[in-house]
């Protein structure tokens, strides 16, 4: 079934959810670290923006092309709610609602996935 688009996307999202929250991980374990930059990792609609659609085919006389998973993480300097004198960005509040957001979409996504299963299942049995 990984021949449908939206089993693909959500594999993808999955994926992408996994290293956000690796980062927000890395981001509350170095909280204390003077002169730690937090990290944060590209929205999603941006990693898709750079990702073209590649074909796929169910035989393997069809053509199939391969494509690099990248998720952009770079160092920002967002704007802490707590002012460090060790030049520390990391707020540990902004981090645990990023937490609580990673795990909202990642419920959201797994759903979906599962909605579309049923569905599908539906389909075949008639």
């Amino acid at each position: 079934m990984s021949e449908f688009y939206l089993f693909g996307l959500s594999s993808r999202r999955a994926d992408w959810l996994t290293q956000r929250q690796n980062v927000v991980a890395e981001n509350v374990a170095n909280a204390d670290t003077p002169g730690f930059k937090a990290k944060e990792i590209s929205a999603f609609t941006t990693v898709l923006d750079r990702t073209s659609l590649q074909m796929s085919g169910s035989s393997a006389a069809h053509l199939v092309a391969s494509a690099g998973r990248d998720f952009g993480i770079d160092e920002h300097q967002q704007t802490p709610w707590d002012v460090t004198h060790s030049g520390n960005s990391v707020s540990l509040e902004q981090e645990m609602l990023k937490s609580g957001e990673i795990q909202r979409d990642y419920a959201l996504d797994t759903s979906i996935a599962k909605a579309f299963h049923r569905m599908y299942l539906t389909a075949i049995k008639g």
